[in-house]
């Protein structure tokens, strides 16, 4: 099989968006009640935002399965408080969960959780589980910033995420390192605020005894890890300058997807990390959409790369392809085994 292990709902029918927009306009009307997800889509608007787009894409590139989750850039977490993240991310979710149940070949959901800077895990663990016990989702995103940009929230190593990972611990699911959008013009969203957040989440793991205290705990960092790969010596030097354990005790926790938009990125990645802990991913309709003129193939179609790597074995490409993503994500793994896959 080959499994996507990345991929956003960008494509969501409009009447999500509408709901979004009444809902932030609440928030301007002072007494105004809090607005309750009520997002009215038929099964058929679901099929028409997906067979043209994302379902054409998968099957055209190949691609079996995907992990699927709301779209990243519209989490939007800093808007309004607690209870606004809670109703847009139950209408996120609950759209997910309707796609993997028209398409239960082609997505496996993984869910938005409900952040909102400095409000505790109270409501994530309860999406959470929510998610996972009732709609069988399989795993979840997390924002290392919920503040969108300025970095107002303990780092991820912080006991104040504890609760979270807890839960993560005894539902047997990872979780997908994601910031959203940004609201410091210093920071362009997905240019510098998505690899920010990837290589600053890596090296907060780098230097906290996280892992000590949840050794089954696992995460992955999307797009290449950042920075990471290729400042591998760096991160090296400074753990052992710091006294940190090794860089292959970080590995057994640490995971790195594909979505690497080019050949020599993606040689680089895995040249770097052992083939182990590299999940295929494409973030297909995400990040960087169109044509590389220099290749007359679209940026995402990140198979095209993966295949073209030299000194890669079939077995490994097996692990990139499908078994890793198997392995982090029990329960997806669950998931195929009950359909015969």
């Amino acid at each position: 099989m080959i499994i996507d292990c990345h991929g956003h709902y960008t494509t969501a029918p409009r009447a999500l968006n509408d709901y979004r927009a009444r809902q932030v306009a609440l928030l301007d009307e002072p007494g105004a009640p809090a607005l309750s997800p009520d997002v009215r889509i038929s099964d058929d608007e679901i099929r028409d935002s997906l067979e043209p787009h994302q379902i054409a894409t998968q099957r055209l590139r190949g691609v079996d399965m995907t992990i699927f989750s709301p779209m990243a850039g519209a989490m939007a977490h800093h808007v309004g408080n607690a209870v606004t993240s809670r109703h847009w991310a139950q209408a996120c979710n609950d759209l997910i969960h309707r796609v993997t149940r028209l398409y239960p070949r082609e997505f496996a959901g993984v869910c938005q959780l409900p952040q909102s800077p400095r409000s505790g895990m109270a409501e994530c663990v309860a999406e959470l589980e929510r998610c996972v016990n009732g709609m069988g989702f399989v795993g979840c995103n997390i924002n290392p910033d919920p503040s969108d940009g300025y970095w107002t929230d303990p780092p991820m190593t912080d006991r104040y995420w504890y609760p979270l990972y807890e839960k993560m611990v005894e539902l047997d699911v990872p979780g997908m390192v994601h910031v959203s959008c940004s609201c410091n013009p210093n920071f362009h969203h997905t240019g510098a605020h998505y690899l920010n957040g990837d290589t600053a989440a890596f090296m907060q793991f780098v230097l906290s005894d996280l892992f000590r205290d949840f050794p089954t705990l696992r995460f992955v960092i999307p797009h290449g890890g950042g920075a990471v790969p290729y400042h591998w010596g760096r991160y090296r030097g400074l753990a052992l300058q710091l006294g940190r354990p090794p860089m292959e005790d970080l590995l057994r926790n640490v995971f790195f997807d594909t979505c690497v938009y080019h050949q020599p990125g993606i040689d680089l990645l895995l040249k770097v990390i052992p083939a182990d802990n590299v999940l295929f991913a494409s973030e297909i309709f995400g990040a960087v959409k169109g044509v590389d003129p220099e290749t007359g193939f679209p940026f995402d179609d990140t198979r095209r790369y993966v295949d073209a790597v030299q000194g890669v074995s079939d077995a490994e490409r097996h692990l990139l392809f499908e078994r890793n993503a198997r392995r982090v994500y029990p329960r997806l793994d669950a998931l195929l085994r009950a359909q015969g896959r």
